[in-house]
């Protein structure tokens, strides 16, 4: 949610600033700007909607030289988008960007007004501004103000802050918001996250949460509290290769079609033959461990909610799922024989990642599953386990989804084989079976093609049911949030044993069920869900290894000997059918509007 760059050098700043908010556009924003600082002026341009626009308004913009920048990808949190609501925001002499929500804005803004500060926008961040400056005032000294500012402003935050009176310096605080440096040969920059840092810089340092100080030309200064912090350097991949379409029309098309090759990557070294390997989890993690809670967001929470039924099933182990943005309210009872999991795909998810701290403070193990090394959840977690997807850009998750319900399948496995819940022969054949899952998830184009010519029947309508049983019900789930997130059609996720107890009475030609029918799982339950359906008269895609012969349309797939085979081919199918729909009703499918890749707020 949100992106920030920032740069000191003399490489082009217009430049480097613009391609690194273009690195950025997949988190999600509905306005961008950016503020250059030369000899003590400061030039800022603003935009409403695409990053283009903000192109154009700078097309004639062109500094040479020495500068230091700073730019902003905003998604509205306080105010309409809007260009005065747009970052960076101004004060008499200094500018800021900001990530994240100042929770207590609104004392500080009165008292500011109460001082005679004039305010120009509704955003929280432009208080920042003004709060530095009200300091300045009183203590003379830059560096001081901004302590003072800090140690003023509660909630999360990333901040970067340029002063014309100083100049050549970017102030610079972390606390729940991603914000990283990168180090190249004459240049520094801050970043979100690596993409806009890979290509373009050496290697990357990864603030803590806590940490706030100063970059300038010659030295970077970082404190947590009142001690100094010495940068550990971690480097950085060459190239942005990895980021790129390749002939794909959009990035969420390309990272369906990865799923096979990143699951690959996310079972190398781990299922071996006959037995799971976990090296990320040390001799004796599991000790003591009684039952697993599972807390995690969006599609996330349906990785969560799937796996739930590995862990009982294989595991043998009590598990629960929480939604993290309502287990941090509840007053939620923990114990420490529990282990307590976290699923994010960027690691940086407000939610998820206070509820880990949550957990942490109340003395349970605490374990992540993320995709990115470094992030701020798999820093805070006891221990990490990477998903090894790769950057995913398109703001719908679909590799990551796959690479987490792959990497819970490991870690049942991995509890089974530790405690003794499943013989060597059936792990052998669990093992086996996930083994395939990569050729299952590769994308046959004749499927992709008839999914392509389906599409054009499911246009209308007054709405989706995505319907499954066991496994299939958080697959449904996540089907219908796929749709709905790029498509913007209506689409609900059921059990299909609840249709009968409230939602059929919505049943009609004109509502779509999508309805996942597994051969290995509660099929005959399920036939009779459907035919019930059927028999209302609602209009029925299937999603199945054998025909029905009353079904309006089917997508079939592959007969399989094990349910999650046909789990993860059935996701590509729900992906597909989704992307599809969106990309013939016109929407943005890798930036659907309202929406963040990285969800950095509550």
């Amino acid at each position: 949610m949100c992106g920030i760059v920032g740069y000191i050098g003399s490489n082009n700043v217009k430049k480097a600033l613009l391609e690194g908010l273009k690195e950025l556009e997949y988190r999600g924003y509905d306005s961008a700007g950016l503020a250059v600082m030369q000899e003590g002026r400061i030039d800022v341009f603003k935009a409403v909607g695409k990053l283009n626009n903000l192109v154009d308004k700078t097309a004639a913009f062109d500094p040479k030289g020495f500068a230091v920048g700073i730019a902003h990808t905003r998604w509205a949190t306080h105010g309409k988008p809007t260009e005065i609501n747009a970052h960076p925001h101004r004060g008499d002499h200094s500018f800021v960007v900001h990530n994240g929500i100042i929770e207590n804005y609104k004392s500080l803004k009165d008292s500011l007004i109460e001082k005679g500060v004039r305010f120009i926008s509704q955003t929280d961040t432009e208080v920042i501004v003004h709060l530095y400056e009200s300091f300045l005032a009183q203590t003379k000294e830059a560096f001081r103000a901004f302590e003072l500012t800090i140690g003023a402003i509660e909630g999360a935050y990333a901040i970067l802050l340029i002063d014309e009176t100083v100049g050549k310096t970017i102030f610079f605080a972390k606390k729940g918001s991603p914000l990283q440096i990168g180090e190249g040969t004459s240049w520094r920059y801050f970043a979100s996250s690596d993409a806009p840092l890979i290509g373009v810089c050496e290697s990357a340092i990864y603030l803590d949460d806590g940490s706030w100080g100063y970059m300038n030309d010659r030295d970077i200064k970082i404190f947590v509290g009142n001690a100094t912090v010495s940068p550990q350097k971690k480097p950085l991949p060459l190239t942005r290769s990895a980021a790129q379409k390749e002939g794909f029309r959009f990035f969420m098309e390309k990272e369906i079609y990865e799923q096979s090759r990143a699951v690959g990557e996310t079972l190398t070294s781990r299922a071996l033959a006959n037995v799971v390997r976990l090296d990320e989890l040390q001799e004796g993690f599991l000790d003591g461990v009684e039952s697993l809670r599972l807390c995690a967001c969006g599609t996330s929470y349906h990785a969560a909610l799937s796996s739930s039924y590995l862990f009982e099933r294989l595991a043998k182990i009590e598990t629960r799922c929480e939604i993290a943005s309502e287990f941090r309210y509840r007053d939620p009872i923990l114990r420490k024989n529990e282990l307590f999991i976290v699923i994010s795909q960027s690691g940086e998810t407000a939610d998820t990642l206070e509820a880990l701290k949550m957990a942490k403070r109340s003395g349970s193990k605490t374990l992540a599953i993320c995709n990115v090394d470094n992030s701020s959840i798999s820093r805070e977690a006891d221990a990490a386990l990477l998903t090894r997807a790769g950057v995913e850009k398109g703001v719908a998750s679909t590799k990551a989804f796959s690479t987490q319900v792959t990497v819970l399948w490991l870690l049942a496995l991995y509890i089974a084989q530790n405690s003794g819940a499943l013989n060597a022969e059936d792990l052998a054949r669990e093992i086996n079976a996930m083994r395939r899952v990569p050729s299952v998830l590769a994308i046959k184009p004749e499927r992709h093609e008839h999914i392509r010519r389906l599409s054009k029947r499911y246009l209308h309508g007054h709405g989706f049911f995505f319907i499954g049983r066991d496994l299939f019900y958080p697959l449904a789930l996540e089907g219908a949030l796929k749709l709905k997130e790029i498509s913007y059609l209506h689409a609900e996720g059921y059990p299909a044993g609840e249709m009968k107890h409230g939602p059929i009475a919505l049943a009609d030609p004109e509502l779509f069920t999508i309805a996942l029918i597994s051969k290995n799982l509660l099929k005959d339950k399920m036939q009779s869900n459907v035919e019930e359906l059927i028999a209302r008269d609602s209009t029925l895609l299937a999603i199945s290894s054998e025909r029905l012969a009353l079904a309006d349309d089917l997508i079939e797939i592959d007969e399989q000997d094990h349910p999650l085979l046909e789990f993860f081919e059935m996701t590509t199918v729900i992906q597909l059918l989704a992307l599809e729909i969106a990309i013939r009703l016109g929407t943005d499918v890798d930036m659907p509007r309202n929406l963040a890749k990285s969800v950095t707020v509550e």
